[in-house]
Order: C-alpha cells, then structure tokens, then sequence
C-alpha cells in the first residue's frame, strides 16, 4: 500500500490511539486487580488474534499468504516476547499503578536507539547516547536508588520496556524480507497460542459485570490497533512518534481520578526527562533520514 503524508490526520490517529490505549490499561489494572493477570491476557489475546485472522484473509487473500516467511523462529519470538512483555506490563500496573508504570516505560525508545547499534548495526551518534544517558538519569530520578529503601517492583515496568524494545527492533529486523501483514499476523496468532497453553491453568470465574469490562478491553484492544495501523498508513511513523507519549498523560489523568493513584514530585520530573531525550531521540533520527 502506498502510504500517503497527511501529518494533521496521522496525529489526530496517534492521539486517538494512546487514548484508546491508556483506556485498555486502565481496563487491565482493574481485572488483573480482581483476577490473574494470565487469565486476563490469554482473553484479550483470543480477540486480538480473531481480528488478526481477519485482517490477514481481508489484506492478503488467506491465513496461508498472509503466514508465509522465510524467518518463522523470529517470527514466534517476536509474537512470544510481547505477549510476555503484556503480561508483565499489566503485572505492573496492580502492583505500581498506571502513574509510575507508564512513566518508567516511557524510556523504551531510548533502548531501541541504544541497542538498535549492537541488534541491527545502525549507527548511533554521540548525540543519541548523550540522549540515552539523560533518558536514564530520568529513570533513575523515578525509581530513586539509594534513597530510603529501593523498591524493586519499580523496577517491573523497567523490564516491561526492555523486553518491547527488542521486540521493536526484531520487527525492524524480520521487515528485511516479511511484510508488515505477515509480522502482524504472527504477533497476534503466535502469542494467542502461547497465552492459551499457559492461561488456561489459572481460569477463574469472572462475575457478569467484570465479562462487560472484559469485553471493552477487547474491544480496545483490537479499535487501538486498529488507529495505529491508520495512523501508519496516512503518515511518516517519524512525525506521529512524538505523540505517542499522550498514552503517559491520559494513563495518569485515568490513574488519578479513577484509581486515587498520585503523581510524586520525582515521577513527574523524571519523566519530562525521559520524554525531553526521547524527543530529541526522534528529532535526531528525523534529520538523519532527511539526510540519507
């Protein structure tokens, strides 16, 4: 498909797609609270991999065209990994909040730069590490070792956003030679079998009100998904990245008003670190690509 650049509407669809998407975390953090945390996600990833199926006989005429590739183990690692990553992610969420998991997490861009070097062989400047560094120091501000006693689940949404870091860059690496449906339809299908195997050991009864919010985390779910795709579509991923970090604002504002969670003085300033370096992060790679 070939991709237009209307950048006002491919923001528009980022900003629809984080809110979208801090809503299914907000989702998550209440089954998962009520619930375990597998049983939550093998649920959401059964609808995940129904939309999956349907967008690949849709796109590329059948399941078989849309399977093919020539790098399957990298293909299910990469579907495995971010089912994971979910799992942990959600982990976090009941046990931090949305506030603090999200501001953590922000700095996963900051690792694809800084492993996208050693992964994929890009070249990554002394600007980008300098970035890197500062991004970290952001971290640190949050998590604040050292002072009092260090809690380690802080350190969860942390492991949360190194895990979807490489997930990001095995996606850069199988695109070499699978199309964006092909990765798509194994990222859905591949974790959906992996949730299934281990999920459905720990079923548990769900009450008729929680089934509704379940069924609105599905729908989230595959509607986020959905505007992201979009969003691909009618615009440069280098100028709709930087929206991506609406997901941290409306995490927080459904964190507060609906969770009583609150935003600490540390949380708040090492995010606006880890957001300023991510920033220049995709800055930097803009004007690269401008240059090449």
């Amino acid at each position: 498909m070939s991709q237009s650049n209307n950048i006002p509407l491919g923001i528009g669809l980022m900003i629809a797609t984080t809110f979208v998407f801090a809503v299914q975390d907000g989702l998550s953090r209440h089954l998962a609270g009520e619930y375990n945390v597998l049983m939550v996600v093998m649920i959401r990833y059964w609808f995940f991999a129904a939309f999956v199926i349907a967008l690949a006989r849709r796109n590329a005429g059948s399941i078989r065209a849309a399977a093919q590739t020539s790098q399957p183990m990298l293909q299910a690692l990469r579907g495995l990994l971010l089912a994971a990553e979910i799992c942990v992610m959600v982990a976090a969420f009941t046990i931090l909040g949305l506030v603090e998991s999200h501001a953590v997490f922000t700095c996963y861009p900051l690792l694809v730069a800084a492993l996208s070097g050693p992964v994929l062989g890009e070249k990554v400047g002394w600007r980008r590490w300098m970035a890197i560094g500062v991004g970290f120091i952001g971290v640190l501000v949050i998590l604040q070792p050292g002072i009092g006693v260090f809690e380690p689940a802080a350190a969860i949404p942390l492991l949360a956003a190194a895990m979807f870091a490489v997930y990001g860059l095995l996606t850069r690496f199988v695109s070499r030679q699978d199309t964006t449906a092909t990765s798509f339809f194994w990222t859905g299908t591949a974790g959906a079998v992996a949730m299934t195997l281990v999920g459905l050991w720990f079923w548990e009864p769900m009450s008729g009100t929680d089934w509704i919010y379940m069924a609105c985390l599905c729908v989230t779910g595959v509607t986020g998904h959905w505007l992201l795709i979009r969003c691909y579509e009618v615009a440069e991923a280098s100028a709709v990245q930087p929206f991506a970090y609406f997901q941290l604002a409306f995490g927080a504002i459904i964190g507060i008003s609906i969770f009583s969670e609150v935003i600490r003085t540390n949380v708040a300033i090492g995010a606006a670190i880890i957001i300023a370096a991510g920033l220049f992060t995709f800055w930097r790679e803009r004007l690269q690509s401008r240059a090449d």
